[in-house]
């Protein structure tokens, strides 16, 4: 059982290495930008995703609603995950449009949504991010496996390629995550 545990562990540190390549500092710089601007001009972020990207798209609206490593000002995200909205809009509207309905209630040209999906390929966040781009809103998308359908649609997208299951994939996206909200508050709070 070792050898495999040390397999899974070698695993996962590829995933977070994946960060190290050029391309990838290039996405966490250029998100985290996006993002400081869009406070700036008193713009909020809406994100989505899927199970555990939902659960990502979740824990990336606290730690800027709440607090990550020092006291501050709270920052706006919303992550689309209100079970009384979901349920409700994939009654009455379908699955595939519970993300893109909420997208439409709240979204402002100066706000930024963001999709979390390992596939590309999810349905409802395609949808979301085509009424996103209608509405003005600026895109970034977390891929994952080739980019799926999501990919080359968003302003800014980052694909962790290279592994077969998503849970390698959403932890690189939250490795990423954590540090384009580092580089967040740097700009914002503690630029010298």
């Amino acid at each position: 059982m070792q050898k495999h545990i040390l397999n899974s562990v070698e695993d996962g540190i590829r995933a977070i290495e994946f960060l190290k390549k050029a391309h990838s500092l290039l996405f966490v710089e250029n998100t985290a930008k996006m993002i400081a601007s869009c406070f700036k001009k008193g713009g909020k972020l809406l994100i989505a995703g899927n199970g555990g990207s939902l659960c990502d798209a979740m824990h990336f609206a606290e730690e800027l609603t709440g607090q990550f490593r020092h006291k501050r000002k709270a920052l706006p995200a919303i992550a689309i995950a209100d079970p009384g909205h979901l349920t409700c809009t994939a009654n009455d509207h379908g699955y595939d449009n519970v993300f893109s309905r909420a997208v439409e209630a709240h979204g402002k040209i100066e706000d930024i949504f963001i999709s979390l999906t390992t596939s590309g390929n999810s349905k409802n966040i395609l949808e979301a991010v085509s009424v996103a781009k209608e509405m003005g809103l600026s895109t970034i998308a977390f891929l994952g496996k080739d980019g799926g359908k999501l990919k080359g649609l968003c302003d800014l997208e980052w694909i962790v390629e290279g592994f077969t299951y998503s849970d390698r994939i959403q932890e690189a996206h939250m490795a990423a995550i954590h540090i384009i909200i580092e580089m967040v508050e740097k700009e914002l709070f503690y630029a010298v």
